[in-house]
């Protein structure tokens, strides 16, 4: 057999090897997803009249981009978060007002991918409206990043008050000139919600609850949201006026990565 033959014969070989393993793989069925425990509920099957706006699930927020593990736009829970948020909508209804959530469980895939960002400081995309006051580098020293998070426990959530009856809030357009999440409200991005004096997310201490700069309406709206929750057994994140966790939580040290899905409630088929 000549030299050539032999390279050849190797050659067809080694295709006929990758094509089998590319043909396995293509056929091989997907890993399973891990499933939610038997009393994480969907939020609208406890209280259908509460908003959902699930940030991450679009690209409106501080990434840029639709995050990992947001297969649906849901808010899932534990049924004792769920049910007590139930309860604060009900209050807030006589009031004229409605609860909004922006977030609930939180995958640990969707914190990675967080992390995973706020290592890359070439990436500044949504720097302007998110986080224009604070460099990049400081996002972990800062705390507004971190490699846990509470919503991972799923009695965790982001939420504001609508006054009834509730507007559209204008769908954000990728590209559009970004404004400072601390701006006034007629200039930030409009949002339906009642003005908290900052938008969700805004990495700034003008977000912290109880900041001394927010004073009038903006407080008092502040301070209607925290009152009807902390009756209810929630306690507000001093840092973040939208961040709330149920206590006692079902899961204070189990951080799950189960996807946000109807899928991945052991109560769906």
């Amino acid at each position: 057999m000549t030299r050539s033959s032999v390279v050849v014969r190797s050659l067809v070989t080694a295709l006929a090897a990758l094509l089998a393993v590319v043909s396995a793989s293509a056929t091989a069925p997907a890993a399973p997803q891990p499933k939610a425990p038997s009393d994480f509920v969907a939020l609208r099957s406890v209280d259908p009249t509460i908003l959902q706006e699930i940030r991450y699930f679009t690209p409106h927020n501080f990434v840029g981009e639709r995050i990992d593990g947001y297969q649906q736009p849901l808010c899932l829970l534990t049924r004792p978060a769920a049910e007590a948020l139930h309860k604060a909508q009900a209050e807030l209804v006589r009031e004229g007002y409605t609860l909004k959530v922006y977030d609930c469980y939180r995958p640990q895939r969707a914190v990675d991918h967080f992390v995973r960002w706020a290592k890359d400081l070439d990436d500044q995309r949504m720097k302007a409206e998110f986080y224009p006051r604070v460099d990049k580098t400081r996002l972990f020293a800062d705390g507004y990043i971190a490699e846990k998070s509470g919503h991972s426990r799923g009695s965790t959530m982001d939420l504001t008050i609508v006054r009834l009856p509730a507007g559209p809030t204008r769908p954000y357009v990728p590209g559009r000139p970004l404004v400072p999440c601390y701006a006034p409200k007629a200039e930030r991005f409009p949002d339906n919600s009642v003005d908290m004096g900052t938008g969700f997310d805004c990495f700034d201490t003008l977000a912290h609850t109880d900041d001394p700069r927010i004073v009038g309406e903006q407080r008092a709206n502040r301070q209607l949201l925290k009152r009807t929750l902390e009756g209810l057994g929630f306690v507000n994140l001093a840092e973040e006026w939208w961040h709330y966790t149920f206590k006692p939580e079902p899961y204070p040290d189990t951080y799950f990565d189960f996807p946000v899905s109807m899928k991945s409630l052991t109560s769906s088929p």
